[in-house]
């Protein structure tokens, strides 16, 4: 438990750091580490569906659309989705494929009155390497985390 209150400590400092209104930024690995420990950890993956089908997802994470493919429209009912199956009270970690939309989702939820958000930084594919791929350079992928493919 005293190294989940350390990771939540230092989350909690990157996000006064980066002036994020929530409450904290997560590696990956750090928010693999909350979700074995902490009872009612729940993360959101924000992808598209596209996304979730060919590129993989993290088991028993909840999914909802922040953007939808083709064109990366918004989704405008994720709030009431976002609301429909994570309760305001849970700790709740936001992921996308490399962490923008996932920040986005984190101010959204903090706006509606959720009020133990993370963003994990990453993503789930990271940066792209030298040949222009994701999912070797950091993200969730890239630092073996478990994941599932479509």
């Amino acid at each position: 438990m005293s190294q989940s209150k350390e990771i939540l400590g230092v989350a909690h400092r990157r996000a006064q750091e980066l002036a994020l209104p929530y409450s904290g930024a997560l590696l990956p690995q750090e928010a693999a580490h909350l979700m074995g420990e902490l009872p009612g950890v729940v993360l959101v993956d924000v992808r598209s569906a596209a996304e979730w089908q060919f590129v993989g997802t993290v088991p028993n994470s909840v999914r909802i659309e922040l953007k939808t493919w083709p064109g990366m429209q918004p989704n405008p009912h994720f709030l009431a989705q976002l609301k429909e199956q994570v309760s305001p009270e849970a700790m709740v970690l936001f992921m996308c494929r490399s962490g923008v939309r996932s920040d986005e989702a984190a101010r959204l939820a903090t706006g509606a009155g959720y009020t133990s958000v993370y963003n994990v930084l990453e993503g789930f594919e990271g940066d792209k390497d030298a040949a222009g791929h994701r999912g070797t350079i950091g993200g969730w992928k890239g630092r073996g985390l478990p994941w599932v493919q479509g």
